[in-house]
């Protein structure tokens, strides 16, 4: 069954934003760890990495982040948190998430989502590592049983069109 114009737009899209972001997660590598921060380079905590990567793929801010504190578990912002990125982000499968999909994580097994990765390959993460820095580390079964949800960014807008340069003709 062949796919339509439509349906193939779709795909590339979703699987441009992945690479994207997927890329735009690697240059944080090394950022120092920044409470509340989002600064390439300068620090940035787990969120402040994803915000990072959503400016350089939408250009603004999803959305105004309020004060948070270090441990979010058990206040109403890791419900807002689990709001916020259902608003933002396309809920996927979280048994089958892809390169450049965010992953979202409990301290506990069951419990609310508190932490935030962008999937780098099957079985490795990047995050930012809490009083350290944005590494890229293993996704072992410890973070395993603790992942509560998994998204992908959502599809880029379309590239503006580029004026096409034409050549004097010098003959």
């Amino acid at each position: 069954m062949r796919r339509g114009k439509r349906a193939t737009a779709h795909v590339t899209a979703r699987v441009q934003a992945r690479v994207r972001a997927l890329a735009e997660a690697r240059r944080w590598i090394g950022t120092p760890y920044g409470h509340q921060a989002s600064c390439l380079g300068a620090g940035c905590d787990c969120l402040g990495l994803i915000r990072g990567i959503w400016r350089t793929l939408y250009g603004q801010e999803a959305q105004t982040v309020p004060p948070y504190g270090p441990d979010v578990a058990g206040t109403p912002l890791a419900e807002a948190l689990m709001a916020a990125v259902c608003a933002h982000f396309v809920e996927i499968d979280k048994d089958s998430p892809r390169p450049g999909d965010v992953l979202l994580f409990a301290d506990r097994p069951g419990g609310t989502a508190r932490h935030c990765a962008v999937l780098s390959q099957r079985d490795r993460i990047i995050h930012a590592y809490w009083r350290r820095s944005v590494v890229e580390t293993a996704l072992t079964p410890w973070w395993q049983r603790r992942l509560v949800a998994a998204f992908a960014f959502p599809d880029l807008p379309p590239a503006e069109p580029r004026e096409e340069m034409t050549w004097p003709n010098l003959s």
